[in-house]
Parts: structure tokens; sequence; C-alpha cells
């Protein structure tokens, strides 16, 4: 569903004051009931996720995890049943998987005397029985379930998410019976950054011809449509010509305002797509053209 860029922001600087967990989701909803639930939560998650690069650099200070860490081992100490990091991560506005990176870390180091690496505390949070320590194991595991925005669960839910849509558009296109290469195809002619599909054949949407179909499984929004026009969306314009968008989850409606230059924007597979064959003409002898 597309929202005007006024509405976008009654959205956001309500979720300003929100905090990333499924009691936040809910009430965002019975705010906006008029949204759906898959653009309430990429909303969501997108402004939640600028709020935490706008405060990145302070939650990572030496002193600022030298206190979590301190607060985390006082917080179990006291009682080690109590969702003792989630709470911190509440309190301190961060979101839980980020806290539970930053205490882990602070507990390896302390532990090895030595900066764990990058791998190792990635492995420890999607699968925290790894952990050397039931108590934090436990800890770091309330934090990745019950966080909305962060962590390997939800990258997790993400990737299946887009690859849902994915399958979708090419089911959308087979039922049309369009030609078409997705992007496995397009690699293994050797392409190296390409969109979803290519059509084999061009067809024309509300006028626009259009070479080429990007899914993204998530709400357009300033920030990220900007930067996908300038990291995807132009390469793809230079190389195979016009093409059409589709933010399943809506975008703002004053981002579509290229379609002249070649870049098409929706919400939904369209249904009004002229074929080639449709758009043919036929000449006096009965011979199509």
């Amino acid at each position: 569903m597309g929202l005007n860029r006024a509405k976008y922001a009654h959205i956001s600087r309500y979720v300003e004051k929100l905090k990333p967990n499924r009691e936040a989701l809910r009430d965002l909803r019975k705010q906006f009931p008029s949204q759906s639930q898959s653009t309430l939560l990429s909303i969501f998650s997108l402004e939640y996720q600028k709020r935490m690069k706008r405060t990145h650099a302070q939650h990572h200070t030496s002193e600022a995890c030298k206190t979590y860490y301190q607060r985390y081992l006082s917080g179990v100490m006291n009682n080690a049943a109590a969702p003792v990091l989630f709470e911190l991560a509440n309190e301190m506005d961060l979101a839980p998987s980020l806290m539970a990176r930053i205490v882990l870390e602070k507990f390896l180091q302390h532990r090895d005397q030595v900066t764990p690496s990058k791998p190792v505390i990635n492995g420890m949070l999607r699968d925290p029985s790894q952990i050397p320590d039931r108590v934090l194991a436990n800890q770091v595991y309330q934090c990745t379930v019950n966080d909305c925005c962060y962590g390997p669960l939800v990258d997790c839910i993400k990737h299946a998410i887009g690859q849902e849509h994915e399958i979708l558009l090419r089911e959308k296109l087979q039922s049309k019976k369009l030609s078409f290469l997705d992007e496995d195809q397009l690699r293994a002619k050797g392409y190296d950054k390409t969109p979803d599909i290519i059509l084999e054949v061009p067809v024309a949407i509300e006028g626009h011809v259009i070479h080429w179909i990007e899914s993204k499984a998530s709400f357009g929004d300033e920030y990220s449509h900007q930067c996908y026009l300038q990291d995807q969306f132009w390469s793809y314009w230079n190389r195979f010509g016009p093409g059409l968008v589709i933010y399943w989850c809506g975008f703002i409606e004053e981002l579509d305002c290229h379609r002249d230059r070649g870049i098409l924007l929706k919400d939904c597979f369209p249904e009004d797509i002229t074929t080639l064959h449709c758009a043919s003409t036929t000449t006096d002898n009965g011979k199509k053209r």
C-alpha cells in the first residue's frame, strides 16, 4: 500500500518511541489499523534500524560496553532466571540482539584475554548452546527470540520472506506465459549484478516499456529507495533498459517519480500487462505486424 510522505512521517514519529518487541508491534497495529501488518512491520524495522545507526557510537564506547557488562553480571547475580539482558536493552534503547552481542564479546574477552573474532560471536548468537556459560546462553537466547529488528532469527525470516516473494513473482510471470530469466540463470550466463528478473520479450505496464523486474519484500522509504537507486536500479537501467521495482510492503508515493526516465514502482504484481502479442496490429491481408 502506498503512503504519501506526510502519512509516512506520522507513522515514523510514532515508531520513534517504541521498543523492538512484539508488544510495540501490537500497539502500532492498533494505532494504524488501515495499514497492513507487513507494511507496519517493515516501516518499524526500517525506522528502528535508522535509530540504531544514529546511536551506534554511544553504545559501543569502551565505557558503555564495560557498564553494560557489569550491569549484566550484577543482574544475573541477583536473579539468573530474570531476563536481565533483554530488560537492560529496553532500558538503554538498544536492540536486544545488539546488547547480547556486546555482553557476549565482553564475556569472551574476560575469559580468553583476547578479542573474539566476528565468526565466533556470530556462531554463538545463531546457536547459543555454543556459549560456554549456561546463564549467558539463556540470556542471549531470550534476546534473539524477542528481537523484532536484529539478530540471526530476524535475518533468517527476512531471507525467507524475500525468497517467498521472488517465487511469487516467478509464478505470476509464468501464469501470464511471459518468458524470462531469473537471477540464477543470469549469473550462470556470467552476469555479476542483475535484477531478479530479465524479460526475454519486453512488456508494457501502464504505458511504460519494461525490460526487467526487481522484487523487494520491504517498504520503500526515502532512504532505502535512494540507496537502491544508486547501488542497483540505475545500473540495471544502464545495462538492461527501463524496469519495474515491486515493493511488496508498499512505498512512499512521491518516490514513484522516475517513470519517464525508466523506473516504475508498484506495490503488487501488475495485472494490466500489455504483451508484444497484444500490442500487435493486423494488416489488410490478415497478417499481424
